[in-house]
Parts: C-alpha cells; structure tokens; sequence
C-alpha cells in the first residue's frame, strides 16, 4: 500500500515559524494516520500522504539539536540592525542561514512509502542537488563525514553549496536543504556554519558569475527528484 505520489507546494516567501508550524501540521497528521492504521485491517487502513514544500523565508538563523549557540556571532541587537531572527528548531545539524535568494525545500515524506533507510535519504536528497548543479556544468559532491553538497570537497578551496538537516520519526521526515541559488552571502560571516570553521559558502549565482534563474531551478530540482525517488508530483 506504498503511496508515491508526492504533494507539491511553492509557498513563496513565508517566515520562518509559520513554515515550521505549517510543516509540524502536516508530519503529525502523517503520524497520526500511521498509528491509526494499525489497528485497521488492511482492507480499511488508509494510505499516508508526503509532501515536498519549496520556500523562501526572510532572513533567518536555526540551530539544530547537536548544534552549539556559540557558533551564532551576533547578538540580539545585531540580529536586529540585520533583520535578521534565530531560532533554536528540532532537527538534526548545528547552524544554518536561511533568506532571499536561498532555495529551502522541505520535503515530509513517509519512507514507508519509498524505503526505510535514513542515511539513503540523505544521499538522496543531495544527489538531488549535485545532478541539477551538473545541468549548469557546476561539478559538485560530498565532503566525507559532512553532510550537504560541496563544491572541491577534498581541496583548500573547499565551499558549501547546500546545507541540509532533517527530523525523522516513525520514518516520516520534517526539515530539509538550503540551497543557495542567488543568496547574499554576507549574512553567513555571522555564523560558523554548521559548525564548520575552516570551509567557505558559496552559490549558484557566485560560481556561475550571473543570477541564477529561480523558476529553472525549481523545474530542474523537482524533476531530479521525482526520479531519484521514483515518485509522482502532483
């Protein structure tokens, strides 16, 4: 009774918390149908629903469970003058930015409904980035031990590209990658992001030296996706 058919949202610009509440919305509704079924027999039992949500949020910083707050190097008054908000959030990973320009997707699927593996999930989701980076002749990878899609990985010049960290419970995932397509870079000197000290950030529009097509890229990544996940967007 495996569901893959796939809910497709852009939501646009929205603020963070909304988002998140948004997403907690609709992975406790998957749960709750999860232990629902349970008791039905099979003929009754009513298959799950996922989602993948495209959005943009306003400039943000969030803190992971693992993640340490001395990793944010601005304080409150700062945050302000930049307009910028913080929140501490329950997924895995330490600290990220997200804003304008940033491509966030969050995709709250039940792996029941494709596989049970976490860590094949991730791998996943970053091969989702690194075949629509590869259709901009933009050669990207993994950093080992690091999760996220970088770019000269095992080099000096090493920089990330993508960012990713997600919740998963009763194999329904939450959270997701940001991925920065034309975003300002500047706001990430305000962090060590994700807790990574020596290694720089990058984006779509800086390696390609002109702004990224936004629309173009939302095609491209919805499209890998769908493939990688052997799923249906509807």
């Amino acid at each position: 009774m495996q569901n893959k058919k796939i809910v497709f949202e852009d939501l646009g610009v929205m603020d963070y918390k909304a988002c998140w509440d948004y997403q907690e919305k609709l992975f406790n509704e998957i749960i709750s149908q999860k232990i629902a079924n349970r008791d039905l027999p099979d003929e009754e039992k009513i298959s799950t629903k996922n989602y993948l949500l495209f959005v943009e949020h306003p400039h943000v910083y969030t803190l992971g469970k693992s993640g340490d707050e001395k990793n944010l190097l601005v304080n409150e008054n700062e945050l302000k003058e930049k307009e910028a908000s913080y929140y501490k959030i329950n997924r895995g990973g330490d600290i990220t930015y997200h804003g304008p320009g940033q491509l966030v997707a969050y995709p709250i699927l039940d792996l029941d409904n494709f596989f049970t593996d976490i860590h094949k999930y991730l791998r996943l989701l970053e091969e989702t980035i690194i075949l629509t980076l590869k259709e901009y002749g933009i050669e990207s990878g993994r950093s080992k031990g690091e999760t996220g899609v970088w770019l000269d990985p095992e080099s000096s010049d090493a920089r990330k590209i993508c960012a990713m960290g997600v919740r998963c419970s009763r194999w329904v995932t939450m959270h997701g990658w940001g991925f920065n397509v034309n975003s300002d870079l500047d706001y990430f000197k305000n962090i060590v992001p994700c807790g990574i000290n020596n290694k720089a950030v990058t984006s779509v529009n800086k390696e390609l030296g002109y702004g990224a097509n936004m629309p173009e890229i939302k095609d491209k990544l919805k499209k890998n996706f769908s493939v990688l996940f052997d799923a249906q967007l509807i």
